[in-house]
């Protein structure tokens, strides 16, 4: 033993725990900067306007991605604005008003389980139940209400952990004052814990982002520029469908890094943004 209490064993052993820890964490950065500068070198030279800003043109060869950003862009919205009312709906009913606990524990469970399930999976349910049976065909909605089962469990569940933040003195205080039920839930719950709740919508809307295997089998490999409404009801390849397009199919890997390049700086915005919004809600509820 030395004079510290420590024996020469437990620091040898706390000194390998520490190089051991030291090494993860240097092999995570050394991958995560390996991924961002091959992907910039090899993506970033074949952007340009007119690929950004156009469309396809297979008589000409052109090639363009705008109905990829665009059809991007549909499928987002269409998921984002159809899971965050039904995520944080089940997740407020589930916290707040549901009193059996063994309902909330099978829901729960299955809410788990629902988000273990790979994604090709999704993409052939939704493919047999809106494409066919409902006859949606393939379409942008067909994706996006596919991509809303798949990101439900996320958004219930980040909901429901930020909700849980809450301290229960804060209900009691309002329930004391008179307030009612929703009334607490409204201006007492929700505004304390509303970081988190936009924290997890924003990661889920980077999940969406780089889905593509679910969307194969629902949204399809259209190259097609149309208008909103139009766009929601027709097939369309988002940017993750048509790097695969492109890079599988077709053999354009200029194109295909490209739209990597785009899809790691659109993901770069979104996990910044999770960031900085947390942090200021956390600093307004400090204030």
């Amino acid at each position: 033993m030395y004079g510290n209490g420590v024996s020469k064993a437990r620091k040898i052993y706390i000194m390998s725990m520490r190089v051991l820890m030291w090494a993860s964490v240097a092999v995570t950065c050394l991958l995560a900067l390996f991924m961002i500068v091959y992907i910039s070198v090899r993506g970033i030279p074949n952007i340009s306007w007119e690929i950004l800003s156009t469309k396809p043109s297979y008589l000409s060869g052109g090639i363009g991605i705008l109905p990829d950003i665009m059809n991007t862009v549909y499928i987002l919205i269409a998921t984002l604005v159809i899971v965050i009312p039904l995520g944080a709906g089940a997740a407020i009913y589930l916290t707040e008003y549901a009193s059996n606990k063994r309902i909330v524990a099978v829901i729960e469970y299955a809410a788990e389980t629902l988000s273990g399930i790979p994604s090709i999976i999704y993409g052939l349910v939704g493919m047999l139940f809106f494409c066919q049976f409902l006859n949606m065909k393939t379409s942008i909605i067909a994706g996006a209400l596919t991509l809303v089962i798949m990101n439900l469990p996320t958004i219930m569940r980040t909901t429901q952990e930020s909700l849980k933040t809450v301290p229960q003195s804060y209900r009691e205080g309002a329930f004391g004052l008179g307030a009612g039920k929703w009334r607490v839930i409204r201006t007492v719950v929700l505004p304390g814990c509303v970081d988190g709740v936009i924290t997890g919508c924003i990661l889920s809307a980077g999940r969406i982002l780089g889905e593509s295997a679910a969307l194969l089998f629902t949204a399809g490999f259209a190259h097609a520029l149309n208008g909103i409404f139009e766009g929601f009801s027709s097939p369309g390849a988002t940017l993750t469908v048509a790097l695969y397009v492109y890079a599988k199919e077709q053999g354009e890997f200029g194109i295909a890094f490209a739209i990597a390049a785009i899809l790691m700086v659109l993901a770069l915005v979104i996990n910044l943004s999770a960031m900085l919004t947390g942090k200021y809600f956390k600093r307004r509820r400090n204030i």
